[in-house]
């Protein structure tokens, strides 16, 4: 059996109303780990900055990630983050556009990119005897608001 959708399903006659969706995730490391982020002591760098950054462009690059993705006029991204705890930092973020197709893919691609940028620049930290991540992974990656009016 063919499918019925051949490429992106087509949004041409669909108005252009207020978007916006809110995703997190949690990465969870060593407390020693996290004081260092938050000392400002990581080796490559400012964490969370860099964090901050992999989150925006990878929302912005969505569509060339999930191929069922429209190209969308963003007209807001937030990323934020809270320390829970002595192991884990949430990330939200925040995608607004007015447009003709929601944004919470967009949210969960810049969630991802944070939460994999923070990994990657701590791993030095992370890794055991073994070079594996005994005590760290992500979690709980989600929409957490969705909100479309019009």
């Amino acid at each position: 059996m063919e499918p019925k959708v051949k490429g992106i399903i087509d949004v041409t006659r669909k108005p252009e109303v207020y978007r916006e969706a809110k995703a997190s995730g949690i990465i969870k490391l060593k407390p020693s780990t996290v004081e260092l982020i938050y000392r400002g002591e990581v080796e490559k760098g400012d964490v969370l900055t860099t964090a901050r950054v992999a989150a925006i462009l990878a929302v912005k690059n969505t569509p060339q990630i999930i191929p069922h993705c429209h190209p969308i006029p963003y007209t807001g991204i937030e990323v934020d983050f809270e320390k829970l705890g002595e192991e884990r930092i949430r990330v939200y973020v925040t995608v607004r556009t007015t447009w003709k197709t929601g944004v919470e893919m967009d949210a969960l691609t810049g969630v991802m990119a944070a939460l994999l940028t923070i990994w990657d620049m701590v791993k030095k930290y992370e890794k055991d005897e073994k070079g594996l991540y005994p005590d760290t992974f992500i979690e709980s990656v989600r929409v957490e608001e969705k909100v479309k009016q019009g």
